[in-house]
């Protein structure tokens, strides 16, 4: 379909985007499009306008920082996929949709349009990362990603603040995985995890993340996997036995790519081969 008829804004600063988010109630952040102009051409969103954040300083680079990466909300997705320090940001990235997209879909975007399908939200859940929004006036927020998803496609971000930053910590000598599944390349994930491990010197489990995505209506972290594993073994068999609890807690909706049931036996096996694959 053709979007309704709609106004383009692309300002240089912040501050102007603000300004554009408070004369206009009704308009949209423009952030890569690859989550919003599809709802656009299906008119399940019909913003009054759309103001474009590509222009705006700042919000693009990648940098460490006293023991956090920092992340710019407009850094597209085949960026992070070139950084192998981000870990499973980086393993998760590779995997959306196709180059075209990855080149255009920006972590921000992703985040804010709260999809609990999208690849990226459940990785820095479980990563315990936060998201820094900026508000009208000058100031900022940070919000625990574990409190940023709310709802399915509902965040706590406010009308009028803009996604600027995400930090994730940086886990000195962890391994990662990302497995998913879809029923072809570019699609939505029926089911995706990440893992994140850190060993102990004498190789058990002395931390360990789990992601889950689309197994329910907000990202969500596998915390009886990661109870089980903590502080024990890293062979096979207990990665095993871990997995097995992939889907405690979750609630995965039924729907025309998979039941209910098959997407719980998705986060089993997904979750092993994503702890394999982090524990190397």
């Amino acid at each position: 379909m053709i979007p309704v008829e709609f106004e383009y804004t692309a300002p240089e600063t912040l501050a102007e985007a603000h300004r554009a988010l408070q004369e206009d109630p009704e308009a949209k952040l423009l952030a890569g499009g690859h989550s919003l102009v599809p709802m656009l051409k299906e008119r399940l969103a019909a913003p009054s306008r759309l103001i474009d954040l590509r222009r705006i300083g700042g919000l693009h680079g990648i940098e460490r920082q006293n023991g956090t990466l920092r992340i710019g909300a407009m850094v597209r997705h085949a960026a992070l996929a070139s950084h192998v320090e981000l870990g499973a940001v980086a393993k998760a990235a590779r995997t959306i949709a196709d180059p075209q997209v990855r080149h255009r879909g920006t972590i921000g975007g992703s985040l804010a349009h709260g999809d609990p399908a999208s690849d990226l939200p459940a990785v820095i859940v479980a990563l315990e990362g936060t998201i820094v929004v900026s508000q009208p006036g000058g100031g900022s927020r940070e919000i625990p990603a574990s409190e940023f998803f709310v709802d399915y496609l509902t965040t706590a971000l406010a009308p009028e603040e803009i996604v600027i930053e995400i930090r994730i910590p940086a886990i000195e000598g962890a391994g990662s995985g990302y497995q998913k599944f879809n029923a072809r390349h570019e699609d939505w994930a029926m089911v995706a995890v990440s893992a994140t491990v850190v060993r102990a010197a004498d190789g058990s489990c002395q931390d360990v993340r789990i992601g889950l995505t689309n197994m329910g209506s907000t990202p969500l972290r596998a915390r009886a996997v990661e109870d089980a594993l903590r502080g024990g073994a890293l062979d096979g068999p207990a990665i095993a036995a871990a997995a097995a609890l992939a889907d405690q807690g979750a609630d995965p909706p039924d729907d025309l790519a998979a039941s209910s049931d098959y997407k719980r036996h998705l986060a089993r096996v997904l979750a092993r081969r994503a702890l394999q694959e982090a524990a190397g």
